[in-house]
């Protein structure tokens, strides 16, 4: 079952590094501004967007096989239906424990093969609001 317990969640926001999966360079996109807020809120914040060089000062990467760094928890801002493929792509890491869905954001099957694999998951939950709301 996807993670909705505050219990569950305040663990969950308790990571250090974040992938942001669709992270856009565009000030006004919640894909830019919720990652720059949990960024101003001390989380490291790794971009993935195969159309950007850099966001945030930081090297954005095509795909979250190419970040070479660990990650705790991959914040998907794509739509619903590529959330399969991201899960694949978290899948084939051994870090990347917690997958994260902004709001609007869900597939109950992509969610459940996660769990299967040992990741928690949160579907259809918007970070930012979770974190003001929790710490």
């Amino acid at each position: 079952m996807p993670i909705t317990s505050d219990d569950e969640l305040r663990e969950v926001l308790d990571v250090d590094t974040i992938a942001v999966v669709g992270c856009s360079t565009t000030p006004g996109k919640a894909a830019h501004d919720i990652p720059k807020y949990m960024l101003d809120h001390g989380y490291e914040i790794v971009p993935v967007n195969p159309f950007a060089d850099e966001v945030f000062g930081r090297e954005a990467y095509d795909s979250l096989a190419d970040v070479p760094d660990d990650i705790d928890l991959v914040d998907v801002f794509r739509p619903s239906e590529e959330v399969p493929g991201i899960v694949d792509a978290c899948l084939e890491r051994d870090d990347a424990g917690i997958i994260w869905m902004q709001l609007g954001i869900r597939d109950d099957e992509a969610a459940a093969r996660a769990e299967e694999a040992g990741k928690r998951v949160v579907q259809d939950k918007c970070l930012k609001v979770e974190h003001q709301r929790l710490l």
